[in-house]
């Protein structure tokens, strides 16, 4: 067998792989009715919970944090919530103020590992548990999260088969130090290198917060006009779903169909769309932000009784596209 024949084996193996991988995920069971049944025992009475978040204008902030606020009082605690606005200044100042308070725990939703990890280090310190939701610090001592190296593959393989292994690829790339995004951009690449004809186009995008939506529809609009033909773009990938939403809305107001967007989260309105036959939106791979936030605090109360944590705890997540998106949506409740 030739070098050459060996290479295009491989990718056949590979694009192969996408189908098994959204019926895995699809097949993951959402919570297992035997740990529910554990967790029913579990109790946070007399115990001051601090949630800390980074901010609660995406869907998947918002459900983890009132998740968190309604499970904590559920197991009889009291929650100390927080919402920095994706406000940096203000995070730092909210987890001072926390450290100060001396709760019996903080749970850290996401974040930028830079800004955050001196303070989760200082808290330790003073001999206050950590946790954290999608942050990878090792001050933290569980990280309840999806399984990033998981979605990030699935969802680059989603990618690569839709594409038929060849073509350019937009990328968002603009959080690069929030621990979610590097794993599910390097990913990406990892699964992109094994596919010579596919490219990913430089410079990447960069996407920000806030005004998310209008910003990605700008420069897409702008990257469509850079590259007019039909054929020389054939996808476009973010490491969350917002840019995503941004992007389709731009491909659907210039007539570009025919490209596709993939992204992570399961935001409702992006499922929605990946849902809609005439959308470009290829894929989304939904997590469950809501269970994510619970089994945080789940764990918050399975240490403060006692127990020892493994470094992370993963909550399934279901990668959606144009075949099964109705059965996801089904699934997570949200239809």
């Amino acid at each position: 067998m030739t070098k050459e024949q060996t290479i295009g084996l491989g990718r056949r193996d590979i694009l192969k792989l996408t189908a098994v991988a959204g019926t895995a995920l699809a097949a993951s069971s959402i919570l297992s009715k035997t740990a529910a049944a554990a967790d029913d025992a579990l109790s946070l009475k007399g115990k001051r919970i601090a949630i800390s978040a980074t901010g609660t204008d995406h869907y998947f902030d918002l459900q983890a944090y009132n998740a968190q606020i309604d499970e904590v009082k559920r197991l009889g605690g009291t929650p100390i919530a927080v919402d920095a606005g994706r406000n940096d200044g203000k995070l730092v100042s909210q987890l001072q103020t926390l450290i100060a308070q001396k709760p019996d725990a903080i749970v850290q939703i996401l974040g930028t590992l830079s800004v955050i990890d001196p303070w989760l280090k200082k808290a330790r310190d003073a001999g206050i548990p950590v946790l954290t939701v999608d942050v990878g610090s090792t001050n933290s001592i569980n990280n309840t999260t999806s399984d990033n190296w998981g979605i990030g593959k699935d969802l680059a393989l989603q990618l690569v088969s839709d594409i038929g292994g060849e073509g350019n690829i937009v990328a968002f790339n603009g959080f690069y130090g929030v621990t979610p995004c590097a794993i599910r951009y390097d990913q990406l690449v990892n699964v992109v290198k094994y596919f010579p004809k596919v490219k990913i186009i430089q410079p990447e995008l960069r996407d920000v917060i806030p005004n998310t939506v209008q910003d990605a529809f700008t420069q897409i609009t702008a990257i469509l006009n850079k590259y007019p033909e039909k054929g020389s773009i054939k996808a476009i990938w973010s490491a969350w779903d917002i840019p995503q939403l941004g992007a389709t809305q731009a491909l659907a107001a210039a007539g570009r169909t025919e490209i596709r967007t993939y992204g992570v989260d399961g935001s409702p309105e992006v499922l929605q769309l990946v849902a809609d036959p005439n959308s470009p939106a290829g894929a989304d791979a939904a997590q469950q932000p809501a269970e994510i936030g619970r089994t945080a605090i789940r764990n918050v109360a399975k240490l403060l009784s006692g127990q020892t944590l493994p470094r992370e705890t993963y909550v399934p997540a279901l990668l959606a596209n144009k075949s099964n998106v109705a059965d996801v949506i089904k699934k997570l409740g949200i239809g």
